[in-house]
Protein backbone atom coordinates (compact mmCIF):
# COMPACT_ATOMS: atom_id res chain seq x y z
CA UNK A 1 0.00 0.00 0.00
CA UNK A 2 1.18 3.38 -0.59
CA UNK A 3 0.42 6.33 1.38
CA UNK A 4 0.55 10.33 1.44
CA UNK A 5 1.23 11.72 4.85
CA UNK A 6 -0.04 15.39 5.23
CA UNK A 7 0.65 17.80 7.77
CA UNK A 8 -2.13 20.30 8.15
CA UNK A 9 -0.92 23.47 9.48
CA UNK A 10 1.18 26.01 7.09
CA UNK A 11 0.63 22.31 4.72
CA UNK A 12 -2.85 22.05 3.91
CA UNK A 13 -4.45 24.73 5.77
CA UNK A 14 -3.12 28.33 4.81
CA UNK A 15 -2.35 29.18 8.47
CA UNK A 16 -2.56 27.71 11.83
CA UNK A 17 -6.19 25.67 12.48
CA UNK A 18 -5.48 26.17 16.47
CA UNK A 19 -5.83 29.79 15.92
CA UNK A 20 -9.12 29.54 14.63
CA UNK A 21 -10.73 27.44 17.56
CA UNK A 22 -8.95 29.40 19.35
CA UNK A 23 -11.29 32.52 18.32
CA UNK A 24 -13.92 30.48 18.58
CA UNK A 25 -13.23 29.31 22.38
CA UNK A 26 -13.28 33.20 22.77
CA UNK A 27 -16.45 34.17 20.91
CA UNK A 28 -18.27 31.17 23.26
CA UNK A 29 -16.79 32.73 26.56
CA UNK A 30 -14.39 29.51 27.23
CA UNK A 31 -11.31 31.82 26.83
CA UNK A 32 -10.81 35.03 28.14
CA UNK A 33 -10.39 37.35 25.53
CA UNK A 34 -8.18 39.67 27.64
CA UNK A 35 -5.58 36.61 27.52
CA UNK A 36 -5.33 37.12 23.74
CA UNK A 37 -4.26 41.15 24.06
CA UNK A 38 -1.70 40.16 26.90
CA UNK A 39 -0.47 37.01 26.43
CA UNK A 40 -1.00 35.65 22.62
CA UNK A 41 -1.14 38.54 20.48
CA UNK A 42 2.05 40.48 21.19
CA UNK A 43 3.73 36.57 19.85
CA UNK A 44 1.46 36.69 16.80
CA UNK A 45 2.48 40.29 16.40
CA UNK A 46 6.33 39.36 16.57
CA UNK A 47 5.61 36.05 14.01
CA UNK A 48 3.25 38.45 11.84
CA UNK A 49 5.95 41.11 11.54
CA UNK A 50 8.29 38.77 10.66
CA UNK A 51 10.54 39.48 14.02
CA UNK A 52 9.80 36.54 15.43
CA UNK A 53 8.65 32.59 14.70
CA UNK A 54 5.92 31.12 14.62
CA UNK A 55 6.34 27.81 17.32
CA UNK A 56 6.62 30.51 20.29
CA UNK A 57 3.18 31.91 18.76
CA UNK A 58 1.78 28.40 18.56
CA UNK A 59 3.37 27.69 21.65
CA UNK A 60 1.66 30.05 23.69
CA UNK A 61 -1.58 29.55 22.73
CA UNK A 62 -0.89 25.51 23.56
CA UNK A 63 -0.68 26.56 26.88
CA UNK A 64 -3.16 28.77 27.26
CA UNK A 65 -5.59 26.20 25.06
CA UNK A 66 -4.60 23.65 27.15
CA UNK A 67 -5.56 25.50 30.26
CA UNK A 68 -8.70 27.05 28.88
CA UNK A 69 -10.47 23.05 28.08
CA UNK A 70 -10.18 22.02 31.32
CA UNK A 71 -12.85 20.95 32.80
CA UNK A 72 -14.46 21.65 29.30
CA UNK A 73 -16.33 18.38 27.99
CA UNK A 74 -15.44 16.29 24.59
CA UNK A 75 -19.04 17.57 23.42
CA UNK A 76 -18.27 20.77 23.54
CA UNK A 77 -14.73 20.66 21.96
CA UNK A 78 -16.17 18.48 19.24
CA UNK A 79 -18.96 21.12 18.56
CA UNK A 80 -16.30 24.11 18.31
CA UNK A 81 -13.93 21.94 15.48
CA UNK A 82 -17.35 20.94 13.17
CA UNK A 83 -17.84 24.94 13.50
CA UNK A 84 -14.67 25.68 12.96
CA UNK A 85 -14.00 23.57 9.77
CA UNK A 86 -17.57 24.46 8.77
CA UNK A 87 -16.50 28.15 8.33
CA UNK A 88 -13.32 27.73 7.51
CA UNK A 89 -12.33 24.37 5.99
CA UNK A 90 -11.85 25.64 2.60
CA UNK A 91 -8.74 28.35 3.38
CA UNK A 92 -6.60 26.01 1.66
CA UNK A 93 -3.60 25.64 -0.68
CA UNK A 94 -4.78 24.78 -4.18
CA UNK A 95 -1.69 22.56 -4.63
CA UNK A 96 -2.03 20.50 -1.52
CA UNK A 97 -5.64 19.93 -2.75
CA UNK A 98 -4.97 19.32 -5.79
CA UNK A 99 -2.63 16.24 -4.33
CA UNK A 100 -5.38 15.04 -1.98
CA UNK A 101 -7.54 14.30 -4.66
CA UNK A 102 -4.60 12.76 -6.95
CA UNK A 103 -3.92 10.50 -4.17
CA UNK A 104 -7.25 9.36 -3.36
CA UNK A 105 -7.87 9.25 -7.39
CA UNK A 106 -4.58 6.71 -7.14
CA UNK A 107 -6.02 4.66 -4.26
CA UNK A 108 -3.75 5.54 -2.19
CA UNK A 109 -4.12 5.93 1.48
CA UNK A 110 -4.60 9.73 2.88
CA UNK A 111 -3.49 10.53 5.89
CA UNK A 112 -3.71 13.65 8.26
CA UNK A 113 -0.57 13.88 10.89
CA UNK A 114 -0.53 17.00 12.54
CA UNK A 115 0.09 19.24 15.79
CA UNK A 116 -3.09 20.81 15.77
CA UNK A 117 -6.03 19.11 18.75
CA UNK A 118 -7.24 15.85 17.26
CA UNK A 119 -10.59 17.15 17.26
CA UNK A 120 -9.78 19.58 14.20
CA UNK A 121 -7.77 17.01 12.53
CA UNK A 122 -10.79 14.53 13.09
CA UNK A 123 -12.80 17.18 11.04
CA UNK A 124 -10.59 18.03 8.31
CA UNK A 125 -9.83 14.64 7.77
CA UNK A 126 -13.58 14.36 7.32
CA UNK A 127 -13.65 17.29 5.25
CA UNK A 128 -11.43 15.86 2.86
CA UNK A 129 -11.94 12.23 2.99
CA UNK A 130 -8.84 11.26 3.59
CA UNK A 131 -8.26 7.61 5.14
CA UNK A 132 -7.21 7.92 8.83
CA UNK A 133 -5.72 11.00 11.07
CA UNK A 134 -3.33 11.77 13.75
CA UNK A 135 -3.46 15.09 15.99
CA UNK A 136 -2.54 16.10 19.39
CA UNK A 137 -4.97 14.48 22.14
CA UNK A 138 -5.89 16.56 25.21
CA UNK A 139 -6.66 13.76 27.47
CA UNK A 140 -9.97 13.49 29.20
CA UNK A 141 -10.90 12.20 32.53
CA UNK A 142 -12.90 9.51 33.42
CA UNK A 143 -16.16 11.90 33.37
CA UNK A 144 -15.37 12.76 29.54
CA UNK A 145 -13.76 16.20 30.76
CA UNK A 146 -10.69 17.58 30.32
CA UNK A 147 -7.59 17.13 32.68
CA UNK A 148 -5.21 19.65 31.12
CA UNK A 149 -2.89 16.61 30.20
CA UNK A 150 -1.38 16.43 26.35
CA UNK A 151 -0.11 13.92 24.18
CA UNK A 152 1.85 16.03 21.38
CA UNK A 153 1.79 15.30 17.47
CA UNK A 154 3.83 18.72 16.69
CA UNK A 155 7.00 17.41 16.95
CA UNK A 156 9.90 15.10 14.62
CA UNK A 157 9.11 12.66 17.37
CA UNK A 158 5.86 12.36 17.69
CA UNK A 159 4.98 11.93 13.98
CA UNK A 160 7.80 9.23 13.43
CA UNK A 161 5.88 7.51 15.89
CA UNK A 162 2.63 7.71 14.47
CA UNK A 163 3.91 7.02 10.65
CA UNK A 164 5.28 3.78 12.20
CA UNK A 165 2.21 2.75 13.47
CA UNK A 166 0.68 3.50 10.68
CA UNK A 167 2.92 1.88 8.36
CA UNK A 168 1.89 -1.16 10.39
CA UNK A 169 -1.45 -0.66 10.23
CA UNK A 170 -2.26 -0.68 6.52
CA UNK A 171 0.94 -2.63 5.59
CA UNK A 172 2.41 0.35 4.15
CA UNK A 173 5.62 0.51 1.46
CA UNK A 174 7.47 4.07 2.73
CA UNK A 175 9.65 3.83 -0.20
CA UNK A 176 7.09 4.52 -2.72
CA UNK A 177 4.84 6.43 -0.47
CA UNK A 178 4.66 10.41 -0.09
CA UNK A 179 4.87 13.21 2.89
CA UNK A 180 3.68 16.80 2.45
CA UNK A 181 5.13 19.40 5.13
CA UNK A 182 6.24 22.67 6.10
CA UNK A 183 8.31 22.97 9.44
CA UNK A 184 11.01 20.98 10.81
CA UNK A 185 8.71 18.82 12.83
CA UNK A 186 7.73 17.41 9.61
CA UNK A 187 11.80 16.13 9.05
CA UNK A 188 11.45 12.82 10.30
CA UNK A 189 8.13 12.18 8.04
CA UNK A 190 9.86 13.63 5.06
CA UNK A 191 12.86 11.85 5.55
CA UNK A 192 10.62 8.22 5.93
CA UNK A 193 9.32 8.28 2.33
CA UNK A 194 10.34 7.83 -0.78
CA UNK A 195 8.74 11.06 -2.21
CA UNK A 196 8.67 14.09 0.48
CA UNK A 197 7.46 17.63 -0.30
CA UNK A 198 8.37 20.23 1.45
CA UNK A 199 5.32 23.03 1.30
CA UNK A 200 6.59 26.95 1.70
CA UNK A 201 9.04 25.56 3.95
CA UNK A 202 10.47 27.41 7.04
CA UNK A 203 13.57 28.65 6.94
CA UNK A 204 14.75 26.08 9.77
CA UNK A 205 13.03 23.45 7.89
CA UNK A 206 15.27 24.11 4.73
CA UNK A 207 18.32 24.53 6.64
CA UNK A 208 17.79 20.73 8.24
CA UNK A 209 17.29 19.15 4.68
CA UNK A 210 20.11 20.63 3.41
CA UNK A 211 22.22 18.76 6.17
CA UNK A 212 20.79 15.71 5.05
CA UNK A 213 22.61 14.76 1.90
CA UNK A 214 19.49 11.90 1.68
CA UNK A 215 16.81 13.85 2.10
CA UNK A 216 18.20 16.93 -0.32
CA UNK A 217 18.22 14.21 -3.38
CA UNK A 218 14.60 13.24 -3.13
CA UNK A 219 13.34 16.56 -1.93
CA UNK A 220 10.59 19.01 -3.64
CA UNK A 221 10.38 22.14 -2.76
CA UNK A 222 6.55 23.74 -3.48
CA UNK A 223 6.10 27.43 -2.44
CA UNK A 224 2.72 29.07 -3.46
CA UNK A 225 1.96 32.56 -3.55
CA UNK A 226 -1.10 34.67 -4.52
CA UNK A 227 -2.13 32.15 -7.77
CA UNK A 228 1.05 30.90 -8.60
CA UNK A 229 2.32 27.59 -7.64
CA UNK A 230 6.98 27.30 -7.53
CA UNK A 231 8.57 24.29 -7.92
CA UNK A 232 11.71 25.05 -6.66
CA UNK A 233 15.44 23.38 -6.80
CA UNK A 234 17.08 23.32 -3.78
CA UNK A 235 20.50 22.74 -5.63
CA UNK A 236 19.51 26.18 -6.86
CA UNK A 237 18.27 27.83 -3.76
CA UNK A 238 19.56 30.62 -1.95
CA UNK A 239 18.02 32.18 1.21
CA UNK A 240 18.29 35.84 1.74
CA UNK A 241 19.50 36.81 5.13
Amino acid sequence: MIAAFFDIDGTIYREGLITEVFKKMINYEYIDGSQWYSEVRPAYMNWDKRVGDYDTYLLKMVDIYKEAVKGLNAEQMAYVARRVIQQKGERVYTFSRQQIKWHQKEKNKVIAISGSPSELVKEMSKKYEMDDYRGTIYELDEKGYYNGSIVPMWDAVSKRKAILEMVEKYDIDLSKSYAYGDTAGDLTMLSMVGHPYAINPTRELISKINQDEVLRKKINIIVERKDVIYHLDINNLKLID
